[in-house]
């Protein structure tokens, strides 16, 4: 079977295995959250992996550079919506800190990908 070039990015499926994490943890957000922080948490996880992808599809380095700018940009305002989360009892503090370790070592790895394409 065909594997697409960004499929063997490390970041790609760090991001992916982000989403299932979001998709689960906003299953338990109250229902009136539906249209709200749940979509935008859900958007904006699906939103990194599919910049990484896209900026990999891209010929020239300030192209690809820009959109693995706009992931870790994302991935930020993915943790200020979990943190706002947390505050609201949507998730707990136990769970925030799983997230804040992945989004970390995710964000880490991102800015060195954008260095190493820069």
């Amino acid at each position: 079977m065909f594997t697409f070039s960004f499929e063997k990015l490390e970041i790609w499926q760090l991001s992916r295995m982000l989403s299932i994490k979001v998709y689960k943890a906003t299953s338990a957000f109250p229902s009136d959250e539906l249209y709200g922080l749940t979509s935008q948490l859900r958007r904006a996880a699906i939103s990194v992996s599919s910049n990484i992808a896209e900026g990999n599809s891209r010929l020239s380095q300030k192209d690809k550079a820009h959109f693995i700018e706009m992931a870790y940009s994302i991935l930020m305002e993915i943790m200020n919506q979990l943190i706002i989360s947390k505050d609201l009892d949507f998730i707990a503090e136990e769970e925030l800190n799983t997230f804040r370790k992945d989004i970390g070592e995710l964000s880490n790895k991102i800015n060195a990908f954008h260095k190493s394409i820069q």
